[in-house]
């Protein structure tokens, strides 16, 4: 009966707590037991409303008893301050004691509002599925408990996107860089658009576009990040991206740079001329670098010699070693490097650069001493 009262009240916008307690009978009931030599207690089970909410029932509701609803103005009248907590449109209580409740039945079903995913418990407790703790916890037990160092692939960069370090917090100052680099703003400004017009350097508008990196060292570091769409799943969008769907790094080059061509703002030659400069050169160089300080490797038993043995062969099984890394590795952004600097026309100083590293990969690989000839070389 307690708790249809309780949401009758809630109807009304009155916030209460069910209460029980032990108590000793008095007056009449007291004699009844006295005379029968027994002492009895009893469970008193109880509505209690305080506060603003005592006063919104007094306004509201009320007692039909004039006796009483005098006595609960009177009462009202001394009190000074709500001793409620709340935090917004919610009422903030202190957990006191935690009791679990084995349930006989073996699965939880619950309704819940869409989009929300709040439900009512006992009829005024709101709460939320936990789906995302669920996905949280079930992640951190990946890593604790699938995970074996005997899993690590033998392959350079197998280690990269390994769980090899787990951390309790995330300080955004140690986070990657390019997530410095996203911009928090709910709506973008007009000088922005006028500024692509001018084709004016994105440095030049960092201290308008409220960059995460501005942020570090304060509160608004890890809250308040606006966005300009609105969305019903953050998981709506491409499910395979072009780099991964399109095979080879020229088809890759291709879609880059015509969709640069499409757009008015960006310079594809500039494009192309960043690629090389940025991504392929470095990339090429890196590999020769490796090539000419690498180890090799036994296959058949996968120990790694920083040099050959000079018996040729693995000293542990006798089986036959390889490279770590390759030539193809080596020259796999060469001839792409090439065609893009010529079909967009790149500054000299970049296809002298090209021009320079593929004679040092000639170098590398191709022996002076052997040479292969053709009789019509002679002619």
């Amino acid at each position: 009966m307690l708790l249809d009262i309780g949401l009758q009240l809630l109807r009304f916008g009155i916030y209460y707590r069910l209460k029980e307690e032990i108590r000793t009978p008095t007056g009449i009931v007291k004699e009844f037991y006295e005379k029968k030599k027994e002492i009895k207690k009893f469970k008193l089970h109880y509505i209690s409303i305080r506060s603003t909410y005592a006063k919104m029932f007094c306004n509201e509701i009320g007692f039909s008893l004039k006796r009483k609803q005098t006595q609960i103005e009177s009462v009202l009248s001394k009190e000074r301050a709500p001793r409620l907590k709340k935090f917004g449109d919610y009422i903030l209580e202190d957990v006191k004691e935690i009791t679990p409740i084995k349930s006989n039945s073996e699965y939880l079903y619950d309704i819940e509002v869409e989009n929300l995913h709040n439900f009512i418990i006992n009829n005024y407790i709101f709460t939320n599925n936990c789906d995302g703790d669920e996905d949280g916890l079930m992640l951190l037990l990946d890593a604790l408990i699938n995970f074996s160092h005997s899993y690590i692939p033998d392959k350079r960069g197998g280690k990269m996107d390994l769980p090899l370090i787990l951390t309790t917090r995330i300080d955004p100052s140690e986070v990657d860089k390019e997530a410095h680099n996203v911009d928090t703003l709910s709506q973008y400004p007009l000088d922005f658009y006028e500024s692509t017009l001018r084709h004016e350097h994105s440095k030049e508008l960092e201290s308008r576009m409220g960059l995460v990196s501005n942020r570090l060292g304060t509160e608004l570091q890890y809250e308040k990040f606006g966005f300009t769409h609105d969305t019903d799943d953050i998981s709506e969008g491409p499910k395979v991206s072009n780099y991964k769907s399109l095979k080879t790094m020229m088809e890759k080059m291709n879609a880059q740079l015509n969709l640069a061509a499409k757009i008015r703002a960006v310079d594809e030659a500039d494009v192309a001329y960043k690629v090389i400069e940025r991504h392929f050169l470095p990339d090429i160089l890196g590999n020769m670098r490796a090539f000419s300080k690498q180890s090799v490797r036994c296959p058949t038993c996968n120990i790694i010699y920083r040099r050959p043995p000079l018996q040729g062969v693995c000293k542990k099984c006798s089986g036959k070693l390889t490279l770590t890394v390759h030539e193809k590795s080596v020259k796999k952004y060469l001839t792409i490097s090439k065609e893009i600097a010529q079909r967009y026309n790149i500054s000299p100083y970049a296809r002298q650069r090209i021009t320079l590293v593929e004679k040092s990969i000639d170098s590398l690989f191709i022996s002076d001493k052997i040479k292969t000839t053709k009789l019509t070389d002679f002619l």
